[in-house]
């Protein structure tokens, strides 16, 4: 068994994401703008959390449809500020409107949000070639750029570290083990 699996192994919410969607590539901009949400939202907290929030989340925030997040009022983030199954952060749910909206702007920029990510690969996926998950690293020159690139454009909650499991989150980068099934 590769040691890619341990970190998730048991938790069939964890092992259900490594084996499909983690490092697999996505050109979906709505699924995009939920990971990088969803990652912004682990900030200070464990992965694990977050994924078993999700379904919480997705009802929450619809479905994480870009247009509908962008237009969400400050009364409807407010009440979400009392549900539990949520992270009750102030601005990590009100982030999510304005990371929205900056990514409407990416959109209209760029074509697509899908595009202006892919842009800092030049379209190509970085695959690591690991043999350990000690070799994985956590950060890298690349989500370094995506992150000030990002800060610039008024995202939140992109950290070079966050940039780098986003990267992962939607398959830009492939940091599965060389042993791993899932690759």
């Amino acid at each position: 068994m590769s040691e890619c699996r341990k970190w998730y192994e048991g938790d069939p919410i964890l092992e259900e994401y490594h084996d499909h969607e983690w490092c697999k590539v996505n050109h979906d901009d709505d699924f995009q703008f939920m990971m990088l949400c969803l990652e912004g939202a682990s900030v200070g907290l464990s992965w694990k959390i977050i994924m078993h929030k999700k379904e919480a989340y997705l009802k929450a925030f619809h479905d994480f449809k870009i247009d509908s997040c962008a237009e969400m009022t400050d009364e409807e983030l407010e009440q979400l500020l009392g549900n539990s199954d949520l992270v009750r952060n102030k601005n990590k749910i009100f982030s999510v409107r304005k990371n929205a909206q900056a990514v409407q702007k990416i959109q209209k920029e760029f074509g697509s949000f899908d595009a202006y990510l892919w842009s800092f690969t030049d379209g190509r996926q970085i695959d690591g070639h690991w043999k350990t998950t000690a070799e994985i690293p956590t950060v890298s020159d690349i989500s370094k750029k995506m992150s000030a690139d990002m800060k610039k454009r008024d995202i939140g909650f992109v950290g070079p570290v966050i940039t780098y499991s986003f990267m992962q989150s939607v398959g830009i980068v492939n940091d599965h083990l060389e042993d791993c099934e899932y690759r």
